[in-house]
């Protein structure tokens, strides 16, 4: 398995990805919503504030995560990882972990403080995320599910409190994601 820093170059393999996976879990509607997702994501895709990592096998993507910047008035940095798939035959073989383990490495290495996501609290804490009250950490939109709003230190401290909603990247600024 290899991981790659993806940039828009690889647009229509990550968009394809997504749909695809979303498509056979959760049913079409929720594959084109999610594929469009990714395909806008991957659009603005700078390495910056849009970070999409890829895992290959083959020359093949298999996997794919995003991590995007969250802005916050105070002088910590937040990323959100979301969201997250494998290809449905590559399911099962723990690559879904090793590419979110690997996204958060990427991270560390650039000094970031915190990573929050919105998921499967029974999937993410096996990598180590934990429940996250909004009363530390408010997500950008309110939450549909907030059991799913989950977070992690990279530093090894307690997370902060930050006060405030923070401002996320354009693509998930819609309720319907939250």
């Amino acid at each position: 398995m290899s991981y790659k820093i993806l940039d828009k170059n690889n647009k229509e393999e990550v968009a394809g990805l997504f749909k695809s996976v979303f498509s056979s879990s959760e049913g079409e509607k929720e594959g084109e919503l999610i594929g469009n997702l990714a395909s806008q994501l991957s659009s603005r895709t700078d390495d910056q504030e849009i970070i999409c990592i890829g895992a290959y096998e083959d020359e093949s993507i298999v996997g794919a995560i995003f991590l995007t910047h969250l802005g916050f008035n105070e002088p910590v940095t937040v990323y959100m990882l979301a969201p997250v798939a494998v290809s449905t035959k590559h399911q099962g073989k723990g690559i879904g972990q090793a590419l979110i383990r690997h996204g958060l490495n990427e991270l560390k290495n650039r000094s970031i403080a915190v990573v929050v996501t919105y998921g499967d609290p029974s999937f993410y804490s096996r990598v180590g995320f934990q429940a996250l009250s909004e009363d530390v950490i408010q997500a950008p939109l309110k939450l549909s599910m907030p059991e799913g709003w989950l977070g992690q230190s990279l530093t090894g401290e307690p997370i902060p409190t930050i006060n405030g909603r923070p401002e996320c990247v354009k693509a998930f600024n819609d309720p319907v994601y939250w």
